[in-house]
């Protein structure tokens, strides 16, 4: 298992060794041992996996606060996605900064997510699976979010009008959040 650090603090590409042979393949998703061995010890409490029908499903930005906040490893079983990551973390030097990654099933290669980061992928294809390991339980007294289209953090979404749920549309945007620094959006 391999960590490489991303352009934002505290975030990684987490790559594991995808073993096949004619009955078909094994990839070790976690291992506590190999995350300690790159400096990361996170307990993993809860598994999610949500399923997208269509290619063009949106979901994010989502968050939750302190004392709840979560760390997610991010995989996708089936399909792929654009993935994105935003650092909300007022004291980061990669504070407001966003990076996207695409995941793809068959792939060894997941996205290792702080605490403190905004979180929401975009499906590329029809069918798509996202399997994420937290390390604090679902808490919605905490749960956040920023709207996807957001134009302070403008980012390039792969589809023009993605299908997003009545929630995520309606969620505030980072001025609303009194997230950006002052003189900012």
């Amino acid at each position: 298992m391999k960590l490489i650090a991303t352009s934002l603090n505290g975030a990684f590409i987490v790559e594991s060794a995808l073993h096949r042979d004619v009955r078909g393949s094994f990839l070790e998703v976690f291992s506590a041992r190999g995350f300690a061995e790159s400096g990361l010890q996170v307990d993993f409490v809860q598994d999610n996996c949500s399923h997208s029908k269509v290619r063009g499903v949106l979901r994010g930005l989502h968050f939750q606060k302190d004392p709840c906040a979560q760390a997610k490893l991010v995989w996708t079983l089936t399909g792929s996605i654009y993935d994105v990551i935003v650092d909300i973390r007022p004291g980061s030097p990669t504070f407001l900064r966003w990076e996207a990654f695409e995941l793809s099933a068959g792939e060894p290669r997941m996205v290792y997510v702080p605490r403190g980061f905004a979180h929401g992928f975009c499906t590329l294809e029809a069918d798509t699976r996202v399997f994420y390991k937290v390390d604090a339980p679902y808490a919605p007294q905490t749960e956040g979010g920023i709207r996807w289209d957001d134009p302070d953090l403008a980012i390039p979404w792969p589809v023009g009008f993605p299908l997003v749920s009545e929630k995520d549309a309606g969620l505030p945007f980072l001025r609303d959040l009194g997230l950006l620094p002052q003189g900012g959006g």
